[in-house]
């Protein structure tokens, strides 16, 4: 595989040498400024796009719907606006991608459910019309397992979406078709969602970078749909994929303009006042079953922290995470479980009928009383973690999974299996039920039992302080990552 040849400046030499027919291989940010300069016309980096995709989406199945011809004009429109000089965005002409399970005005929302196979949007979630204000060119859709279930990306509607590093493994879930797009070169960003992961596990399994936001930072909502219940209300966010640090500032951004149809959307700041560059270092988070490998990755990214002047502390233990996990669960099962059973069966779905009767034997029965204590405990469990980080530590290094990312459908394996599955992605879980952010960084490769797999770390700091995640990530991303983009591996 030829290397992508970036400078420190992301790609900067490219504006001296640049195949046209290679465009795909720049970063947003580096896309973005040059067609604002006129450099590039976003025409020319979109029908490059568009190759790249031909190329290698067969293989793949990271992107499930897109209209080349729709592609082709919005770039026309942003090659226009720029020739009156009008101010581009800061996304001008950058080739972005858009997970199904969120509204594009005239494309079904299907969340890779047969049964919303005609459920056509006719009008964009927030987030959309955001990547569009930003000057963004939407390039296609991308898939997720079915009703975004599972860390593994597979459907009967869509098919299954393949890991371009290995096809061995997940590309993980339910993002799994954004990571998978934006590893190999399919865009230069991917919108992605998170109520438990479903950004950040498949930044890791698949060697790219994923930021979830803080609850409320990025609006969200599906006018295609009934309103979410309360779980999902207080865990979901949508966030970006990218394959440079730099990129996920730029998304987010772009991202978090306000809009008044998400109830729970913050105008906050972008950047937080200074803190110390303080960092905590939690191997073994509420005694987590840590691989050598990971293990290896997160000492190595606190050496690449502190050589760039941040203190790092190792701490055995942090506020409460296995807690969160369980509480999670439970507000997701207490509130329409036999609706989404009932909903599943009919889909036929085997991963999502795993991934709920998997659910239900962590939590049982869940009884309405139980969802109002879950409610109560959330505010003591978001108490401890934002005193730690207010008083203790900005900034917390931990797993972003136990393991090196799964093989595929490995939550398909029998009962065992899947609770080690779980048993992994105890941060992935818990994380998202206090609202706090979250940066998966991928560091390199390691020798694992599927073979070499990608391996990263992960990042949390106090309610929107992105600024602080980035910050750091960008810091351990300039001491080493794998090279990406990729052509697809068998």
């Amino acid at each position: 595989m030829r290397q992508s040849g970036l400078d420190s400046d992301g790609a900067s030499r490219y504006t001296r040498a640049m195949p046209s027919d290679e465009l795909w291989r720049l970063s947003a940010t580096r896309l973005a400024a040059l067609i604002a300069q006129r450099k590039l016309s976003a025409t020319e980096v979109a029908r490059d796009a568009l190759a790249r995709l031909d190329a290698v989406n067969p293989r793949l199945n990271a992107v499930v719907d897109h209209r080349p011809d729709a592609v082709l004009q919005r770039a026309a429109e942003v090659d226009a606006a720029l020739a009156r000089g009008e101010a581009p965005g800061p996304l001008a002409g950058v080739p972005v991608t858009v997970k199904v399970n969120t509204d594009q005005a005239g494309f079904a929302t299907t969340n890779g459910v047969g049964l919303q196979q005609d459920l056509l949007a006719q009008a964009n979630s927030p987030v959309v019309d955001n990547l569009l204000r930003a000057g963004a060119v939407l390039l296609g859709r991308t898939n997720t397992p079915a009703f975004s279930y599972r860390w593994f990306t597979d459907n009967r509607l869509h098919g299954r979406t393949l890991n371009p590093r290995h096809a061995a493994l997940t590309p993980g879930g339910s993002s799994g078709g954004a990571a998978s797009a934006v590893a190999a070169g399919i865009g230069a960003l991917a919108h992605g969602t998170d109520i438990a992961g479903s950004i950040r596990y498949p930044a890791y399994a698949c060697g790219v970078h994923g930021l979830r936001p803080s609850l409320g930072r990025v609006p969200a909502w599906n006018a295609s749909g009934p309103e979410r219940a309360i779980g999902p209300q207080i865990t979901a966010v949508s966030g970006p994929l990218a394959r440079q640090v730099s990129d996920l500032r730029l998304g987010l951004a772009a991202m978090a303009q306000p809009d008044p149809r998400d109830a729970w959307h913050m105008p906050v700041p972008l950047v937080g006042a200074p803190v110390p560059r303080l960092a905590a270092l939690c191997v073994r988070p509420d005694g987590m079953d840590t691989a050598p490998e990971v293990e290896a990755a997160l000492r190595d990214a606190a050496a690449r922290l502190r050589d760039a002047g941040w203190t790092v502390d190792e701490v055995d233990a942090l506020p409460p995470l296995k807690a969160a996990v369980a509480d999670q669960v439970t507000l997701w099962m207490g509130d329409g479980y036999a609706t989404q059973l009932a909903t599943a069966e009919r889909e036929g779905d085997a991963g999502a009928l795993a991934a709920l009767r998997g659910q239900f034997e962590l939590v049982g029965d869940v009884k309405a009383e139980q969802v109002l204590a879950v409610l109560s405990r959330r505010a003591t469990v978001a108490r401890a973690w934002q005193r730690f980080l207010a008083e203790r530590y900005p900034l917390v290094l931990l797993p972003a999974s136990g393991e090196l990312p799964f093989e595929v459908d490995a939550d398909l394996h029998g009962p065992d299996r899947y609770a080690r599955v779980w048993a992994a992605q105890t941060t992935m879980i818990a994380l998202p039920f206090v609202g706090l952010p979250g940066l998966v960084v991928s560091t390199g490769m390691a020798e694992g039992p599927q073979g070499v797999a990608p391996v990263g770390v992960q990042l949390t700091a106090a309610r929107f302080r992105e600024d602080l995640l980035l910050e750091a990530g960008e810091a351990i991303e300039a001491r080493g990552a794998p090279p990406m983009p990729v052509d697809p591996q068998p």
